[in-house]
């Protein structure tokens, strides 16, 4: 019998609700909750193709040790054995968890229980250090909490919204077309694109204000000392509701209208029409994200734009307000339980002896941290110098996220005791694990997430638990259980963790905390599993509302009043005349984090199928790297090779990487190796995107591109990429040395049965190779090879993995890798909801679909997700321009 079930997704911060549905015969599907207040039946690229991530391909199913399999009850009597030896040999600070906001929220409440309330100590840190922690930071020292005060309904209530630091269309894709949607409702409403590079988000922008990079602070200190010149400050909500003002407009008064200028590079007439705009407009929501948040500076960006609002009164209110958007599914909710090692449960703070003794009381526990943990960077330094004994690392994949990447990689396998919870058996931080424990996935793990606008949602089984994976709670619970705390961590079920969170949440709370779901405590399991998206607060005895915070003051320092802070404008040009250029790192539209899920999916792979930098025309130029060329980027720490994209969306004297690729998918591409770690001296959150490195061509002696039925071996070539393809793999490669018998390569790299020839030739004079083996009428594999980038009609060669070759005509065609005239090259994928290239739409185009709306009714193209109808415009506006011409 067929079974939909609802749940959330686990990707970014905007929290989607999807329905999974599960056929008769097994197979998954998934598609938007038309109900859910996040999306309204929205998804995006990654959310659309979620059934296509859950196989079991690559999973660990069972717990090892030393990589042998084990029994559970061998290998958390071992973790637990080790734990306990540390602390007693060296103290509860010798020891730590670095955990995920992939975790759901009631991992999260055990992981920061066991670690703050039983062991002592509070190094217990989260990769949502990496993205969010710098808006924590802001909040507190501004509200006295960390307190995100508006929905996502403002979006679309707005009359100006200001997105910095932010890709919205690609990293938020959902909120985009919700933002998309009401300014094509209210023609009149404003858009303000802040961000170096010109993105897939700047064309729905009025105004772009290409920065130059960590010139925020710089940006809206001007902007505060504009609108009190301009009298646009609510002098009745700053004299009620605030402190600070005088001290923050002293400080943003000594930066000039031309130093702002000077510090951003922005033309004044932009500037200019920026700051009109913020202060004519009553109804501003300004929205930031990693941009803001990933910098040594990340903190006083966020609340240089909080003065803004606090003094200008838009705050709270629909249509008005600041707005943090969180990178993670849950790094909300690991904020929640206090998953940052500065952190208590429930919003309390690890510095105030009250809230220590409240929780302390509330968990019966026998010690309690006195004082902050390590941070994320700080507590990988502590592994390096051996302070750190035993570490469990849970849900996420350090050594490729973290700054200084391979730094990080040898403190993991110098530390002595090391346990990985996670799914897959090979990623770069399982493969150095002591203890690899078998965690469940999305769709067999059951418990809530909270998302950007403090929506608590639920995270619903539909799948069976594969082999003897466990959910993350269980592991900690089952530790803590041989660790003599049974009786605090005797759960059975995920509700209990949530109604014993919940009544934490309440415990003692008079209105002096913000989280609050004390309404949920004793919730039975029939609730739980029924239970729908709410909004905290929902206090006990309160229904579910939708809420906003501060309009009328009500802040959560002790006086009740927001705190200005004044902040001053730091030097951001951290190149040299050794390292001329400005590294970005981010995200890209169709992959997520570390590629463990995404990297899974032939659709999600298509879009993009290689780790990448984006130059400016003439820096590649200057430094002698040509347009899909690759190209080598190093800092002082380490060196990456990937491939060459140039484009005038990029500032000149920058460059952009994204983050995504790991050695598992690609040769030297771990772009966080080339990162220092150099954090913000408030929230320790690393600073990502102004690095100074150097860029030169990568020179190769051949290129070469291949399709194969199986997965290719590691190939010994000086970079490979790998990407999942439709019926098999897709992989780029370049050698630096020359291989003497290609088709003994090819038979070793891609598994060619004994006996199978290949068809094709090597021609020794021009170098280039072309070889087919085929089983039958089925392909194997196609080997492309030159001393050039190969040109060759990509996507139609990946569809010959399914297509049949009886005709000899198509196999010489193949070999060619040219289609024939019946079968035209789609080109690069813009849509992989559909799989439509650039080719067709091109096409579609010269046919009279001029606008975004006629391709989609042609080709379906941008009716799904919509995260390409920015880039079907692109090439819409492209083609007609060229027309035109």
């Amino acid at each position: 019998m067929e079974q939909a079930v609802k749940t959330t997704c686990p990707y970014c911060g905007v929290g989607c609700g999807v329905i999974a549905t599960v056929a008769e015969d097994g197979a998954v599907s998934v598609k938007g909750d038309p109900d859910h207040p996040s999306n309204y039946g929205r998804l995006c690229s990654k959310g659309s193709a979620l059934a296509e991530t859950i196989d079991l391909d690559g999973r660990i199913l069972h717990p090892e040790i030393g990589g042998e399999p084990a029994s559970w009850e061998r290998a958390l009597d071992l973790v637990a054995a080790k734990f306990a030896a540390a602390i007693t040999e060296h103290g509860p600070d010798s020891v730590a968890f670095y955990v995920s906001g992939q975790l759901l929220t009631e991992d999260y409440y055990v992981a920061n229980k066991l670690m703050k309330g039983f062991f002592g100590s509070a190094n217990i840190d989260t990769n949502s250090r990496l993205c969010m922690s710098s808006s924590v930071a802001g909040h507190r020292r501004a509200f006295g909490s960390d307190t995100v005060p508006g929905t996502y309904e403002d979006l679309e209530l707005a009359d100006l919204v200001i997105l910095t630091g932010s890709n919205l269309a690609w990293c938020h894709p959902v909120l985009y077309q919700r933002l998309a949607a009401a300014k094509e409702r209210r023609p009149g409403m404003k858009v303000v694109v802040i961000d170096p590079r010109r993105t897939m988000t700047a064309d729905i922008a009025d105004l772009h204000l290409a920065i130059r990079p960590d010139t925020d602070v710089a940006l809206f200190v001007g902007l505060f000392a504009h609108l009190v010149s301009n009298n646009a400050v609510d002098q009745n909500y700053v004299a009620a509701h605030t402190s600070g003002f005088a001290e923050a407009f002293a400080t943003s008064a000594a930066v000039s209208f031309g130093e702002v200028l000077e510090r951003t590079g922005l033309p004044a007439m932009q500037l200019r029409e920026f700051y009109r705009l913020f202060t004519k407009t009553g109804k501003v929501v300004t929205c930031y994200s990693q941009g803001v948040n990933q910098s040594s500076s990340g903190t006083d960006k966020v609340n240089a734009i909080l003065n803004c609002h606090l003094a200008t009164g838009r705050i709270g209110r629909p249509g008005m307000g600041p707005f943090s958007l969180t990178g993670q599914p849950n790094a909300m909710g690991g904020r929640e339980v206090g998953g940052l090692a500065n952190m208590l449960a429930a919003h309390m703070a690890v510095e105030s002896a009250e809230d220590r003794d409240r929780v302390q009381r509330f968990w019966a526990s026998p010690v309690i941290a006195e004082k902050p943990g390590l941070k994320a960077v700080d507590l990988f330094q502590a592994v390096a110098d051996g302070r750190i004994k035993a570490l469990w690392i849970m849900a996420t994949n350090p050594v490729v996220s973290m700054p200084d990447a391979d730094a990080v990689e040898a403190a993991i396998k110098a530390c002595p005791f090391v346990v990985v919870s996670d799914i897959l058996k090979e990623t770069d931080t399982a493969r150095h694990s002591h203890v690899l424990l078998p965690s469940l996935g999305w769709g067999e793990k059951s418990g809530t997430v909270t998302n950007s606008e403090r929506r608590i949602s639920r995270q619903r089984a539909f799948l069976n638990a594969p082999g003897a994976a466990r959910a993350d709670w269980w592991q900690l619970a089952q530790v803590a259980r041989r660790m003599g705390f049974a009786d605090a961590f005797a759960y059975d079920a995920p509700e209990e963790i949530f109604s014993e969170h919940a009544a934490l949440s309440a415990f003692e709370n008079f209105g002096s905390r913000d989280f609050d779901i004390g309404a949920h405590h004793g919730i039975e399991r029939d609730v739980y599993d029924a239970l729908p998206p709410f909004q905290w607060p929902q206090p006990a005895g309160q229904g579910s509302r939708e809420t906003r915070f501060f309009d009328d003051g009500g802040f959560y320092h002790a006086d009740g009043k927001a705190r200005f802070v004044a902040v001053e404008p730091a030097e951001t040009d951290r190149t040299n005349s050794g390292y001329p250029f400005t590294l970005n790192t981010g995200r890209i539209r169709d992959q997520w984090h570390t590629m463990t899920r995404t990297g899974k999916s032939a659709r999600l792979s298509s879009h993009i199928s290689e780790p990448f930098a984006e130059l400016h025309p003439r820096d590649a130029i200057e430094i002698g790297v040509v347009n899909a060329g690759l190209v080598e980027i190093e800092s002082p720490l380490g060196s990456a090779v990937v491939r060459a994209l140039i484009t005038e969306r990029q500032a000149r004297g920058s460059i952009f990487a994204p983050m995504h690729w790991n050695d598992q998918f690609a040769a030297r591409a771990r772009i966080d190796a080339v990162v220092p770690a150099v954090t913000d001296r408030y929230s320790g959150q690393p600073a990502s995107k102004n690095v100074a490195v150097a860029a030169r061509p990568f020179k190769a002696r051949h290129y070469a591109f291949a399709v194969s039925q199986a997965k290719p071996a590691e190939p010994d070539a000086a970079y490979w990429a790998l990407a999942k393809a439709d019926g098999g793999w897709r992989l780029e490669l370049a050698f630096t040395t020359p291989v003497h018998h290609w088709a003994d390569w090819c038979r070793r790299v891609f598994t060619i049965p004994g006996g199978v020839e290949p068809l094709g030739y090597a021609d020794v004079q021009t170098g280039d190779v072309r070889f087919a083996f085929f089983d039958g009428t089925r392909l194997l594999a196609a080997f492309f090879l030159a001393c050039e980038p190969v040109a060759v009609a990509r996507n139609w060669a990946i569809a010959q993995l399914n297509a049949g070759h009886a005709d000899l005509r198509k196999r010489y065609a193949l070999v060619a890798g040219r289609p024939g005239a019946d079968k035209p090259d789609p080109g690069a994928t813009v849509c992989s909801c559909f799989g439509v290239g650039v080719n067709q739409i091109a096409a579609a185009v010269r046919d009279g679909c001029h606008s975004v709306e006629a391709v989609g009714r042609v080709l379906n193209a941008g009716t799904n997700c919509g995260s390409c109808r920015a880039e079907i415009k692109g090439i819409v506006d492209g083609c007609l321009a060229a027309a035109a011409e």
